[in-house]
């Protein structure tokens, strides 16, 4: 149980109320922050603007998967209001409080730093990323059939990046019966590659791999398809770009180029927000109470 626990849940959208109801069971105080457009009412939760809010009482706060933008900017899809979390918002928490994210961004990392506060990654956690890749590779599928006039099966399918995602996303459309090529950098991640039975090339080969393929899902969250790679696919391929805004993709020239091009790094909330956001309840709920064990072991 989480009783006398406060948390602030600041933003986020369908997938944080699976977090609020978890947490409300638990018994934990919620102070929901950019959630005033929201109908449904949770019991020991509170709606509440974050000037508002007794921020030396907050244990833990609790951020969108985005975390923040590159000005502070906290994403609010229950709020009309703009909410921003900045040093001097974390400097009001006591020293303990923990602050949970689905990811970080240079912004969020200087602040954390100069308030000297502990910052949890969520989508760090092999467990979170491995489950959170579930309802990403049904919302990529969709977004294939969706988006194309051919089959999955039988199709050219190039997946950049061998990671948890990338990894199910290649097996499920390989089970599709699509014939996937993966590209990678690591020698170990060639190896994985052959095993599961997929054609395996190094990121260097890039151009060559795609020059015949029809769905293109890039998982790195760097640039990555450049303007090389696009002049080297067919016009009629579909690019799912499932990395981190703003991508991997060059959407500007993909798009002179008459190739349509995809950004998608949200999928689970879109497809699947409901499993999406139990994911990180779960997760969430696990990691609150560790912390509060270890402060209690601390100060005994």
């Amino acid at each position: 149980m989480l009783t006398g626990v406060q948390i602030a849940v600041i933003g986020g959208d369908a997938r944080q109320l699976e977090v609020i109801r978890k947490l409300t069971e638990l018994d934990a105080k919620l102070w929901l922050i950019g959630f005033e457009q929201l109908d449904h009412a949770f019991t020991g939760a509170v709606k509440e603007k974050l000037e508002d809010v007794d921020l030396s009482e907050i244990d833990s706060i609790i951020l969108p998967i985005r975390g923040t933008n590159a000005d502070g900017k906290v994403e609010t899809i229950f709020s009309s209001e703009d909410v921003f979390v900045n040093e001097e918002t974390l400097m009001k928490t006591p020293p303990h409080c923990t602050i949970y994210s689905g990811i970080s961004n240079d912004y969020l990392n200087s602040i954390i730093k100069k308030s000297n506060r502990r910052l949890v990654q969520l989508f760090e956690r092999d467990d979170v990323a491995i489950y959170n890749s579930i309802p990403t590779v049904e919302g990529t599928i969709m977004m294939a059939i969706q988006h194309t006039d051919y089959t999955i099966h039988g199709s050219n399918v190039v997946v950049l990046g061998l990671g948890r995602v990338g990894m199910s996303v290649a097996r499920s459309f390989q089970s599709l019966g699509a014939k996937v090529k993966v590209g990678a950098r690591k020698s170990e991640d060639l190896a994985r590659i052959t095993e599961m039975a997929a054609s395996p090339f190094h990121l260097n080969e890039l151009p060559k791999a795609v020059s015949d393929v029809d769905i293109c899902i890039n998982t790195i969250p760097y640039p990555i398809i450049t303007a090389s790679v696009l002049a080297n696919m067919p016009v009629h391929t579909l690019i799912i770009d499932l990395a981190s805004k703003p991508g991997g993709t060059d959407f500007r020239y993909a798009e002179k180029r008459g190739i349509k091009a995809l950004l998608a790094p949200s999928l689970p909330g879109i497809v699947a927000p409901k499993t999406a956001g139990k994911i990180l309840a779960n997760a969430l709920s696990q990691l609150i109470r560790d912390d509060i064990k270890k402060r209690k072991g601390k100060t005994t």
